[in-house]
């Protein structure tokens, strides 16, 4: 059909051309549109220094900084009842959480005559201690809760074996020195 059509327009194309508008057309046309309003004076792109963007950048790193803290506060993790887990399991982690605090306080005592190796001895411990306070956080969500108890006081048996070692190694390295200012002295 489109066929046709291209046919018949091509046949007739002088009668379609027969009416042209007229010449001064265009003129009223002119005439009838509105005036060119006036050119706005051109505004300066507003360009910011290095400063500005890196004051802008720096308070906006705080602003979230503290809405991060101000959340992780509201966040407070439900206390979780070791008893209503498994209560012989609870009493075995307050035995083991008081035993571990007991051995870290000696630790620090008998290390105050040596800070370096305390030092190296403190950070076994503050990776397991890590790890301790992440099974702690995740006790409140786990769907099983009894398997995180349990190595929740796997945890602290080990800090405790630890504890030991490292007391009667810094116990040792105390009576060597003894030894050695004794036969100084002799």
């Amino acid at each position: 059909m489109s066929k046709r059509l291209e046919d018949f327009i091509q046949a007739n194309r002088e009668a379609f051309d027969d009416l042209e508008p007229r010449p001064d057309l265009w003129s009223r046309i002119e005439q009838q549109l509105p005036a060119e309003p006036e050119p706005m004076p051109k505004r300066e792109a507003k360009t910011f220094t290095l400063g500005f963007v890196l004051r802008v950048a720096a308070i906006i790193i705080i602003v979230m900084g503290i809405g991060f803290t101000i959340y992780l506060r509201t966040q407070t993790t439900k206390g979780v009842d070791l008893a209503a887990i498994n209560p012989e399991y609870a009493k075995q982690q307050v035995q083991y959480a008081s035993l571990v605090q007991a051995k870290r306080t000696e630790l620090r005592v008998l290390a105050q005559n040596d800070p370096q190796l305390y030092q190296e001895f403190s950070h076994d411990i503050a990776k397991m201690d890590s790890a301790y306070r992440k099974l702690n956080h995740d006790l409140a969500t786990s769907p099983n809760q009894e398997r995180v108890l349990r190595a929740m006081i796997r945890n602290l048996q080990i800090q405790t074996e630890v504890l030991n070692q490292q007391l009667q190694a810094i116990e040792q390295f105390n009576q060597f020195k003894n030894q050695q200012n004794e036969t100084k002295n002799i």
